[in-house]
């Protein structure tokens, strides 16, 4: 695994914490100033203050419940902007105690700031937006 791919993995895996902990203010220090979130197909958000919302209300969508981790990860860069397609595992127990356990190949791009890479666009439906059938 090269340095940028690391960089990036380990990036994504502090975010995914802070999502699992609902650590929403650390969560923000990920993404920057101008990003945008697909909340789901049809809905995107832009800013972190909408983003910051839109993860309050996803974690209660998901009763609270949600952990999300990272699986096979390939990573294209083109100058200070890399392309993150990455498999991502949502967990969550509804309000009855029904687990259910989502797979999606997310896309990201983050952008490079001096040292440091920040998410500007966080699609975690990846290509199947274009599908007519995506569920949430």
């Amino acid at each position: 695994m090269d340095a940028l791919t690391r960089a990036l993995k380990e990036t994504i895996e502090a975010a995914d914490r802070a999502i699992t902990a609902e650590d929403f203010d650390e969560l923000m220090k990920f993404y920057a100033d101008d990003a945008s979130l697909v909340v789901r197909p049809g809905l995107t958000v832009a800013g972190k203050e909408s983003i910051r919302r839109a993860f309050v209300a996803i974690a209660e969508h998901f009763n609270n419940s949600i952990v999300v981790t990272q699986g096979e990860m390939q990573v294209i860069q083109g100058g200070d902007v890399a392309l993150v397609i990455m498999e991502t595992r949502l967990q969550a127990t509804d309000k009855t105690g029904v687990k259910t356990e989502i797979l999606r190949r997310a896309t990201y791009v983050f952008r490079q700031f001096s040292e440091k890479w920040l998410c500007v666009v966080d699609n975690s439906y990846g290509t199947t937006l274009l599908d007519s059938d995506v569920e949430s």
